[in-house]
């Protein structure tokens, strides 16, 4: 009889241990993640969450404080985490590349864009402060969302990509 109950109190734990690794794998694979924008000086306060998947790209667009032309930083999700992955803009001036570091190329658009792409580097803490001047604008999934209106003038804006 001690070992016919000592066995089933075995078979059981490892029931039960195949079921919580079996929840965990299905939690874990069909998990959302979401780039979030959060208050960067009060990390605790999230502006928004916008659901996104390896492979999607978000811009930010701005006009540049200092040459005074539009600027677009585009960003790739890739393995739950942001990377620069090209950066358009309209004129030459102080703050904007003006030489391409290797492995990165310049092309130009039919409006007259340069484009410079290649970076392919991991951003960590990617954050802006949105402007007083002139708006930022994210661009997501073909939505244009003004960062003035949703964060406020002279918010900084942190980027992440977190699962929730």
């Amino acid at each position: 009889m001690r070992k016919s109950t000592r066995f089933l109190g075995i078979a059981a734990i490892g029931l039960a241990l195949i079921a919580a690794i079996l929840f965990i794998w299905i939690s874990q694979r069909d998990a959302a993640y979401f780039l979030t924008l959060r208050d960067g000086r009060d990390q605790s306060h999230v502006f928004a969450r916008y659901r996104v998947e390896d492979g999607d790209e978000f811009s930010i667009r701005f006009i540049h404080s200092v040459n005074k032309s539009p600027l677009t930083d585009v960003y790739e999700i890739r393995n739950h985490r942001i990377y620069v992955v090209r950066t358009i803009y309209y004129g030459f001036g102080a703050g904007v590349q003006t030489q391409i570091e290797e492995g990165q190329t310049l092309t130009y658009g039919e409006d007259g864009s340069m484009i410079v792409s290649g970076f392919d580097r991991e951003i960590p803490n990617l954050s802006y402060i949105v402007g007083t001047v002139s708006d930022h604008t994210l661009i997501l999934g073909g939505e244009e969302i003004s960062l003035r209106g949703l964060c406020g003038k002279n918010a900084m804006v942190a980027f992440s990509c977190e699962r929730k």
